[in-house]
């Protein structure tokens, strides 16, 4: 787990080394243990390195392969690079240390870009060619891995994160209006390629990008899960089901056991981290480090689930830590967090998991998470809501259901020629939803929700501020393998015992019911979601700021409403709607956006 960053020229120019060399250090939390940087002809690398495959100088990067035709800089983990390493061993590749990144390299050289196909884990990579000067970016199927890139006449940048670009200079920082629509009415989800940022985009999950040495570039989508029914799955019972999704998480939670260093657990207390508990647990899996965090309760909301916590460490012996925040702790985090998100993201966990990693990562470097279960299982309590009607009806019953805002609504929010003529928003999930490939209204939603709202959403918050800390996270629950069966798995035996029903019943194998059959949680953090004493007077410092008088994003009279109400006004989704408001400037004014 790493942050890299490239910069590639098309003007004949060398590049420039003091812009990657900020890039690098702006990149620091992700990769404390060692930097570097490469250049050749038109390209530079530089690398910031958690050391957690192979931990001597040889597993180092940029790395270049052992016969001297490739480097590259990768960040992420491959889960199987020891079955691949004697895989390719055995077809005369060479070896110089037991990292995966080296794994990489000559995957590449053996498969060309197809090498991301044999590859089981999370990971973005850039690898140039050295006698063509093509560069080759990819990004793992479920977007776990971040790849941001700025392109400017002659020159692409390409970072870990959003705000190392910004640390290069040379961005274009206006506002993009589409994406600022969707972070409206998505719950602050913005959808590759873009960002709110028009000068930023993003490399889609699951593709690879070959970038030829005049600029022009090809993209390959390479993995996209059928959300059908499979004619080989067309017998089985709902037990079978059951059964066939334990074998496939089992295998999942034990293919992110690999590493040279302890590896420990986020366990909330919920069904989804419990589960990875117990399954680890049953693999004999012997003093494993368990860790969960618990706020302040505020307007009456209760703060944290340590009960439930509690009850699986105890139940599997665990070495379990838990640590409670204080509201006041909170307000003095929130701008730790925000200067650690590459985009604005207004999840009240996003806090949550900065103050966790901030603990976990004195203990480990690494932690598997439950995140992603939700959207692969149907776990949220609108997915009935979007069953209900048919295929072709699912676009407007979606947005309904799922929008914090309808088009109308933001033409009294925003100002007027920040708002796009079109529903930009509604067209990408009716655009999306016609694609051939979903059976059901369901299986539209839930592939919408895994491909699109899901990485740009809980798993780029995970990624974010896990790796402020250098804390690696990894997601079993986003295993391609157990997606594509989750994907083909009959809408009913989701929808099931009020939601992720087969997973519940999986988990009634292993885990007390009082976890399996608790009511859904989550990361509470009611000083944000009631905008407690310290946050509110953030939130009102950074909406009367100077910066934001003259960026002018929202009408005088909606923030004038919401800072006359605080807690009184929510989106469709419940949100507090003065938080999404406050929390985009907030952003902006903290990575010095203009």
């Amino acid at each position: 787990m790493c942050g890299l960053s490239v910069e590639i020229r098309f003007d004949g120019r060398r590049p420039d080394l003091a812009a990657v060399g900020r890039m690098t250090d702006r990149l620091a939390a992700r990769g404390p243990d060692g930097q570097a940087t490469w250049t050749r002809g038109a390209v530079a690398l530089g690398h910031r390195r958690l050391k957690i495959i192979d931990l001597s100088d040889r597993g180092g990067q940029p790395m270049t392969d052992s016969r001297g035709e490739v480097t590259g800089v990768f960040n992420g983990c491959v889960y199987n690079y020891p079955e691949l390493r004697e895989e390719l061993r055995r077809l005369g590749h060479r070896f110089e240390s037991t990292s995966d990144t080296e794994v990489v390299l000559n995957a590449y050289l053996q498969w060309g870009t197809s090498c991301v196909e044999h590859f089981r884990g999370m990971f973005a990579f850039a690898i140039v060619e050295h006698r063509t000067g093509r560069v080759i970016l990819a990004r793992d199927r479920l977007g776990i891995k971040p790849l941001y890139l700025a392109r400017t006449p002659g020159r692409l940048r390409v970072a870990s994160t959003l705000p190392a670009l910004l640390a290069a200079g040379d961005v274009d920082t206006s506002l993009d209006p589409a994406a600022l629509h969707q972070y409206l009415s998505w719950h602050a989800t913005v959808a590759a390629p873009r960002t709110v940022l028009n000068g930023v985009r993003k490399l889609p999950p699951a593709t690879v990008r070959v970038v030829e040495p005049d600029g022009t570039h090809k993209d390959h989508c390479y993995w996209q899960p059928s959300y059908t029914r499979r004619a080989e799955c067309s017998g089985m019972s709902a037990d079978e089901w059951r059964d066939a999704v334990l074998d496939a998480l089992r295998t999942a939670v034990r293919r992110r056991m690999v590493s040279d260093v302890p590896v420990g657990v986020l366990l909330s207390g919920g069904l989804d981290s419990s589960l990875i508990v117990a399954l680890l647990a049953d693999e004999g899996q012997r003093d494993l480090m368990t860790f969960s965090v618990g706020f302040e309760t505020e307007g009456g909301e209760k703060g944290d689930e340590f009960r439930y916590s509690d009850l699986v460490a105890q139940e599997f012996g665990t070495d379990h830590r838990r640590m409670m925040v204080p509201s006041e702790r909170v307000s003095t985090a929130l701008d730790g967090a925000v200067a650690a998100m590459s985009e604005p993201m207004v999840s009240h966990d996003a806090v949550a998991f900065y103050l966790l990693a901030e603990q976990v990562s004195k203990e480990v470097k690494v932690v598997q998470s439950g995140q992603g279960a939700d959207e692969v299982f149907a776990g949220y309590h609108w997915y009935p809501q979007l069953a209900e009607v048919s295929r072709e009806d699912e676009p407007e019953r979606y947005a309904e259901t799922y929008f914090d805002r309808s088009h109308a609504d933001l033409a009294r929010i925003l100002r007027p020629e920040l708002l796009p003529r079109e529903d930009v928003s509604g067209d990408f999930v009716r655009r999306h939803m016609a694609v051939p490939g979903a059976q059901t209204a369901l299986d539209a939603a839930l592939r919408l929700d895994t491909h699109v709202m899901l990485v740009d959403d809980p798993v780029k918050r995970v990624d974010n501020m896990t790796m402020a800390w250098g804390l690696e996270a990894r997601v079993p629950f986003l295993d391609h393998e157990l997606v594509e069966l989750a994907a083909a798995c009959p809408p009913e035996l989701k929808l099931a015992d009020g939601g992720k029903g087969v997973l519940k019943e999986a988990g009634r194998k292993l885990l007390p019911h009082e976890v399996v059959d608790r009511p859904k949680g989550y990361f509470p953090v009611p000083a944000i979601r009631h905008m407690a004493g310290p946050v509110l007077e953030r939130v009102r410092a950074a909406l009367r700021a100077p910066e934001a008088r003259q960026r002018g994003l929202f009408q005088e009279s909606y923030v004038a409403k919401l800072l006359t109400a605080p807690d009184e006004h929510r989106t469709r989704r419940g949100a507090n709607a003065l938080w999404q408001t406050a929390l985009l400037e907030i952003w902006l004014q903290t990575h010095g956006i203009k």
